[in-house]
């Protein structure tokens, strides 16, 4: 009974001196890893990645790239430093890169690292549709999303050993059903929700930090619908992201929010 409540106690211990919260949204995050060390992971995937990858060859692109990144950089350094928040970008060393591959993706690495694959231009089409991409990358990052992630992966673990300890003096199916049971629930009962969570989070972060950057923040819509288009997609219960069709309708609501981040 005591290892027991010991556990417990350390459990919420570790929940209550790990919150933080995202800028802007004030939402309230658990983050059980520390800055320097999420940086660190995070310049070591990019350099792993950038041995192998094959930078673009189109001038005329990668200059968007950097032109549209560097502009979003400013006014989310802009924003946090009026709110003396700067601490939240430390140790940034911001870096855009335009990469040959035909995946439709980017992505965005804890300390500003962003990585655009060629394969999504043909859904941007502009430099506002890009800006789109790059603002949603980065706000994943200012929000430290990845930190979240990993902090909710060792959460969920740690709850998971708790369950073992209690159920020690159980049959071996029962332990077995429990843990099974505890996984399942932990999986689509927390950490995929969390994740649309997040996907929201960083659409709204993303849009207002475009709109800043004198961005259209309006073409986010035609965006999402032309990756609506482009293929199919998985029940919403069964994904990290929002469905096409939530995550428009929120774009759509929020719209008139951002007219008081125009310059």
């Amino acid at each position: 009974m005591k290892k027991r409540n010991y556990l417990f106690l350390v459990l919420i211990a570790l929940i209550i001196a790990s919150c933080s919260t995202v800028p802007l949204t004030e939402r309230k995050q658990l983050l059980l890893v520390s800055d320097q060390e999420v940086l660190a992971l995070g310049l070591q995937s990019f350099n792993e990645y950038i041995e192998t990858a094959v930078s673009s060859s189109d001038a005329i692109n990668q200059a968007m790239v950097k032109r549209c990144g560097e502009k979003i950089q400013k006014a989310v350094e802009e924003y946090l430093a009026s709110q003396g928040q700067t601490a939240q970008i430390s140790g940034y060393d911001w870096e855009f890169v335009l990469t040959r591959d035909s995946a439709v993706n980017a992505f965005c690495m804890p300390g500003g690292k962003v990585v655009v694959y060629d394969g999504i231009l043909p859904y941007t089409k502009t430099e506002n549709g890009l800006a789109v991409v790059i603002g949603h990358e980065i706000a994943h990052a200012v929000a430290k999303h990845s930190n979240e992630r990993i902090s909710q992966q060792m959460l969920a673990e740690a709850g998971s050993q708790t369950l073992s300890i209690l159920l020690s003096g159980k049959s071996e199916t029962t332990q077995l059903l429990a843990s099974t049971v505890f996984g399942l629930g932990a999986n689509y009962g927390v950490m995929l929700p969390f994740s649309r969570k997040q996907e929201y989070e960083a659409d709204k972060l993303g849009l207002i930090f475009m709109t800043m950057a004198g961005y259209d923040a309006s073409e986010a819509v035609t965006f999402w619908e032309r990756m609506s288009s482009s293929g199919t997609t998985v029940p919403e219960f069964l994904s990290t992201h929002p469905s096409d069709a939530n995550r428009i309708a929120a774009i759509k609501a929020l719209l008139p929010e951002l007219e008081q981040y125009k310059k």
